[in-house]
């Protein structure tokens, strides 16, 4: 379990791939002093599990099935990544519930700079925006993020400048592919009205919170 509170800005290494699998080496100076083998850590928002620690880098198996997911199958070597060890007992929840268990990715369709913030609007299929609403959380290349807008089709969430220089986010680019997860809560939702055969085409605020929510 993660919390979307980035750690540590890493850089790929070294990438090696067959049919089924990925191996991937990150460097990570920093928590590559904190974990050991077997630990979990969030890169780009991807649960991965420690294999090998070297001198300041850390190495991962990626199986197909999180490939085909996700944008890791896109990374190369220098790539900038994102990474966060999993939450301990008794350490400060600053984000929400995040899982590492990407739902699927969007594509980058505007950065609108502003004073103060920046909104990034995503094109994201129907399969992650159903469970969203407005100021609802979502994890974005393993970042907690608030979301703004919410279409079935798109999203878009406003960044503030810490998280722009302290995360990847700030290398973002248009037509970029990102890693999203939705809140874990949202699909709980979604599904237990879905069960109760109560309309789900329309999640808004004003809508849970008079069937209680």
């Amino acid at each position: 379990m993660f919390t979307g509170i980035i750690q540590e800005i890493g850089t790929i290494e070294q990438l090696s791939s067959s049919e089924e699998s990925m191996a991937l080496r990150v460097s990570l100076p920093q928590l590559s002093k904190l974990v050991k083998r077997g630990d979990s850590i969030a890169i780009n928002g991807v649960c991965l599990t420690v294999t090998t620690l070297t001198n300041q880098s850390v190495r991962f198996d990626v199986m197909r099935e999180t490939l085909d997911h996700s944008m890791l199958k896109s990374l190369r070597v220098g790539q900038a990544v994102n990474a966060e060890p999993a939450l301990r007992a008794g350490e400060s929840m600053g984000g929400h519930w995040v899982q590492g268990h990407v739902d699927g990715t969007g594509i980058i369709k505007q950065i609108q700079p502003s004073q103060g913030y920046t909104i990034i609007t995503l094109d994201a299929p129907d399969t992650v925006t159903r469970y969203c609403v407005p100021k609802g959380s979502i994890t974005l290349s393993g970042v907690s993020l608030t979301l703004v807008n919410v279409t079935p089709n798109t999203l878009s969430v406003s960044i503030i400048p810490t998280t722009l220089s302290d995360t990847i986010i700030g290398r973002f680019r248009v037509g970029e592919i990102v890693n999203l997860e939705v809140d874990i809560l949202g699909k709980y939702v979604y599904h237990y009205l879905e069960a109760k055969q109560v309309p789900t085409s329309n999640l808004s605020e004003e809508f849970l919170r008079n069937h209680g929510f």
